[in-house]
């Protein structure tokens, strides 16, 4: 398929008009409507029709547009990357809620540090929705939650982060066993529309817990609050600080801790912008090491001045 085509036809529909558009194309309008008449024949379909003196898109059209749109910019980030030898683009990242202030900001700063030329659009969403998206080409990458049914061969995953599973209940609980609080004390459920939910929903049922749900959420941090206000107890994932603030909490450890929400980010192999998304990976892998790297020093000193102290369990306390 000739780009120009794509980029006459796409004239033609902001212009309303074959002779405008031809105009800003530095063509005669002959010229154009026989590139859309070659486009037409391509796909298959009519694409433009007359309404008066004007030209409007066919149903077609429409179904096309951001697709062919998007297809030229992906085009010109691989003209100029072949041209000035630096990565540049735009990357379309999709982001669960709780990775926005734990994770990226730092895997962010890093890549526009060492690619400045490279403009990534954040796209907020649930992880099931994600997932939809990257297999759609609707977004580019997502980092989010692992999906719970196996990853076609044409998407690619790469762990980040494994949070484990905490049973969240407020400070002033004394009981310790987690399986008697969640299966005594008022549920606060993460929504089984999102991938974690579902997972909590699997641990419930193989533990044989049938917990007195009072409500059902999408929001981590909304659950956390209403945790701390004494309405409930929950089960979530230990996801990356920073917390809500003035929260105190009580976070206790499951027996099996291998259950664990895996945060990683998600790929189409065949995307176009596989340099872009190469580079923000190895940039996310270079902070998350050497975060790793940093909280493995703190907890072998301890008692250095200035740092704190990382040798508490996850009994406590989170303020």
């Amino acid at each position: 398929m000739d780009t120009r085509f794509l980029e006459s036809f796409i004239a033609v529909v902001d212009c309303g008009s074959i002779a405008e558009a031809a105009r800003r194309l530095n063509l005669t309008p002959a010229g154009v409507a026989q590139q859309i008449r070659s486009l037409e024949k391509e796909i298959g379909a009519d694409l433009i029709f007359r309404s008066g003196r004007t030209v409007k898109p066919t149903k077609a059209a429409a179904a096309i547009l951001d697709r062919a749109r998007n297809f030229l910019n992906e085009v010109r980030d691989l003209k100029s990357i072949a041209t000035s030898g630096e990565l540049s683009g735009e990357l379309r990242l999709g982001a669960v809620q709780t990775t926005l202030s734990g994770l990226l900001p730092d895997i962010l700063s890093a890549v526009t540090r060492a690619h400045p030329q490279i403009k990534i659009h954040i796209i907020r969403d649930g992880s099931v929705e994600l997932y939809r998206r990257v297999l759609s080409g609707d977004i580019d990458a997502a980092v989010t939650s692992e999906p719970t049914s196996s990853i076609p061969k044409t998407c690619a995953w790469r762990v980040l982060r494994e949070e484990p599973f905490v049973v969240l209940t407020p400070a002033s609980f004394t009981t310790r066993d987690p399986h008697a609080i969640l299966a005594q004390e008022p549920f606060i459920r993460l929504v089984r529309s999102v991938y974690a939910g579902r997972l909590i929903d699997g641990y419930l049922r193989k533990m044989s817990i049938r917990p007195r749900e009072l409500f059902e959420l999408d929001g981590l941090e909304a659950i956390a609050v209403m945790v701390d206000r004494g309405l409930g107890v929950s089960l979530l994932p230990d996801w990356a600080p920073p917390w809500p603030e003035g929260l105190r909490l009580r976070k206790l450890p499951l027996p099996d801790r291998s259950f664990t929400r895996r945060i990683g980010l998600l790929w189409s192999r065949a995307s176009l912008r596989a340099g872009l998304i190469r580079a923000f990976l190895d940039q996310a892998q270079g902070v998350l090491g050497r975060q790793q790297g940093s909280s493995a020093h703190k907890r072998a000193n301890p008692d250095r001045p200035g740092d704190v102290s990382m040798t508490k369990d996850r009994e406590a306390l989170a303020s």
